[in-house]
C-alpha cells in the first residue's frame, strides 16, 4: 500500500475482501468482457455473420484483461469503454470487427452497474440473513431475562431481554423483505442502442423487429436476468439505482439504531460489545471499556442514509435520452454504500455474537424502580383486605413523594415499599411484598411474544434459505 496518497477507509478499514472483490476493475471490466461475449453468441444464433472461431476467441480472453493496453489508450482517446474495446480487440484481431457491434457504451457500462448491484444485493443478503440468525438465537437465549424497559429513556414497565431482541428483529425482516423485493424486480438495461430506439440493431437485422426483441431476451438469459426493462434512454432509470439504495438506507437505519440502544444499555452496565483481551478504550483513561464497535455501525449508517441523496438527486437531474452528469457520482456512491453496509452488517454479527449480557444489574435497576410500578397491585392487594381504594391511593401517593425525594435528594435507595410494609392500612406483610414485586408478574406477555415471533416469523426465513447461514465474519480494526 502506498502511503503517500489517500486510501478509501472503507476498503482499509472496515468491507470485506468480498464486497471488495464485486467493486474490483477485475469483476467490472471481466463483466464486460461477459457481455460482449454474449452479444456476439446471440448475434450469431440470430443470423448475423459471426463465425465460432471469432466467439472462441473472444472466450479465451475473457479474464485474461491487458491493462497496459486499455491504460494507455484511455490517456489517448479518453473513453474508457472504446479504450478496453481496442485492447480487448488487440488480444482477439479475428474477432475484434464483431466486437460491440450495434452496442453504444451503456450496453456494458450500464448493465454492468445492474449485474455488480445485483451480485452485492445477494451478498448484503446472506449478510443479513446471519445477523438474523445471531439475533434470533439471542433472542431465545434471553427470552425469560428480565429488564427494565425505557420510553423517553426513562424507566417504564418491564420488559425481557428476549423481547426486545425481536424489536431488531423486526426491523431486519422488513429489511429483507425490501431487499428480496427490489431482487426481484431488478432487470438488466439490455441491448438498446444509443437512445434506446434499437436503431442501430434494427438496421443490423435489416428491419427484423422480432429478431430485435430475441435479442434482448437472449443476452438477458446469458447474464442470468429474467427479464430487460421495457423501455430506456441511452441508459436505465437512474431511480433504479435509488430503489436499491433505499434498501441500503433501511439496512442502516434499523443497524443504527441498535446501535443506539446498545450504547445506552452499555452506560446502564447492563451489557457489553465483545471486547477483545488486549483491547485499549481510551488512550487517556485506562479503565475505559468503551462501545466503539457500536459506535461505528453509528457512523457507518449515518453516511449511507445520506448517501442515498446521492442517486435521488442524480435520477431527478437527467436530461431527455442521456447525460453525463451521473457518472462520476455513481461510480463513487454506489459502491461505498455497499462496502459501508458490508461493514455495517458483518460489526452487527460480530457485537451479538459476543455480546455481554448481565443480569445482576439489570435485577438492580429493577429492584430500583419495580416499587413505584407495583403500586397498582398494591392498591387492589389493600383494596381486597377492606381498605379504601381512595385512602390507599392518597397514602401510596404520600410514600412515594417521599420515596422519591430520598433517592433523587439524597442519592439513597428507594424505600417504597418498606414505608408500605409499615403502614397498616394496607396490612402488606413481607413475603406478601416481595410475591408483588416479582419481576415475572409485570413482563405481560413478552416471554411468549418472543417465542411466538421465533417460531412463526423467523425460524421459517431461516429455514427457507439454511444454505446462506454461516459466515466468518472479520474486523479489520
Amino acid at each position: 500500500m502506498d502511503q503517500s496518497i489517500y486510501q478509501n477507509p472503507l476498503c482499509g478499514r472496515y468491507a470485506s475482501k468480498t464486497m471488495q472483490h464485486i467493486f474490483s476493475n477485475d469483476t467490472k471490466f471481466r463483466t464486460w468482457r461477459k457481455l460482449w461475449i454474449a452479444l456476439a453468441e446471440s448475434e450469431q444464433a440470430l443470423g448475423i455473420p459471426i463465425t465460432d472461431e471469432q466467439i472462441r476467441e473472444l472466450r479465451e480472453f475473457a479474464d485474461d484483461i491487458n491493462y497496459d493496453v486499455a491504460i494507455a489508450r484511455e490517456k489517448e482517446v479518453r473513453h474508457d469503454v472504446m479504450s478496453h474495446v481496442y485492447a480487448y480487440g488487440q488480444q482477439c484481431p479475428e474477432a475484434s470487427g464483431i466486437l460491440h457491434l450495434g452496442a453504444t457504451s451503456c450496453f456494458v457500462g450500464d448493465n454492468t452497474d445492474i449485474i455488480l448491484m445485483k451480485m452485492a444485493l445477494e451478498q448484503v443478503r446472506k449478510l443479513l440473513l446471519n445477523t438474523i440468525s445471531a439475533l434470533s438465537k439471542f433472542a431465545a437465549k434471553y427470552k425469560d431475562q428480565a429488564t427494565l424497559a425505557y420510553t423517553h429513556f426513562q424507566a417504564a414497565q418491564p420488559t425481557t431481554v428476549g423481547k426486545r431482541a425481536t424489536l431488531w428483529l423486526h426491523d431486519l425482516l422488513l429489511d429483507l423483505e425490501q431487499l428480496d423485493f427490489q431482487l426481484a424486480h431488478l432487470k438488466l438495461r439490455g441491448c438498446k442502442g444509443t437512445t434506446g430506439t434499437c436503431a442501430s440493431f434494427l438496421e443490423l437485422f435489416e428491419g427484423d423487429h422480432d429478431k430485435v426483441k430475441q435479442l434482448e431476451r437472449m443476452i438477458a438469459d446469458k447474464m442470468g436476468f429474467s427479464a430487460c426493462y421495457p423501455v430506456s434512454g441511452q441508459t436505465y432509470s437512474r431511480k433504479v439505482d435509488f430503489n436499491v439504495l433505499s434498501v441500503l438506507s433501511g439496512i442502516a437505519q434499523s443497524a443504527h439504531k441498535f446501535s443506539n440502544d446498545i450504547r445506552l444499555l452499555s452506560h446502564l452496565k447492563e451489557v457489553d460489545e465483545p471486547f477483545e483481551a488486549k483491547q485499549i478504550g481510551s488512550s487517556a483513561m485506562a479503565y475505559k471499556r468503551n462501545p466503539m464497535r457500536s459506535e461505528r455501525i453509528a457512523s457507518l449508517s449515518r453516511y449511507v442514509i445520506v448517501d442515498m441523496l446521492n442517486p435521488a438527486i442524480t435520477a431527478s437531474a437527467q436530461w431527455f435520452e442521456r447525460t453525463l452528469d451521473d457518472s462520476a457520482n455513481k461510480r463513487i456512491s454506489i459502491p461505498e454504500a455497499f462496502l459501508a453496509v458490508d461493514a455495517i452488517l458483518s460489526l452487527y454479527i460480530n457485537i451479538v455474537e459476543g455480546m455481554k449480557v448481565y443480569p445482576k444489574m439489570m435485577e438492580k435497576h429493577l429492584n430500583e424502580e419495580l416499587p413505584f410500578m407495583a403500586t397498582e397491585a398494591i392498591l387492589m392487594h389493600g383494596t381486597k383486605k377492606g381498605g379504601s381504594r381512595q385512602v390507599l391511593h392518597e397514602a401510596i401517593r404520600e410514600h412515594s413523594v417521599k420515596a422519591a425525594e430520598q433517592v433523587k435528594l439524597y442519592g439513597r435507595e428507594n424505600d417504597l415499599m418498606e414505608r408500605i410494609i409499615g403502614d397498616p392500612l394496607f396490612g402488606l406483610s413481607r413475603e406478601e411484598a416481595q410475591e408483588l414485586l416479582s419481576f415475572g408478574n409485570y413482563t405481560g406477555r413478552a416471554s411468549q411474544q418472543t417465542e411466538e415471533f421465533l417460531q412463526e416469523f423467523v425460524e421459517p426465513v431461516l429455514q427457507a434459505n439454511a444454505g446462506q447461514l454461516g459466515v466468518d465474519v472479520q474486523i479489520n480494526v
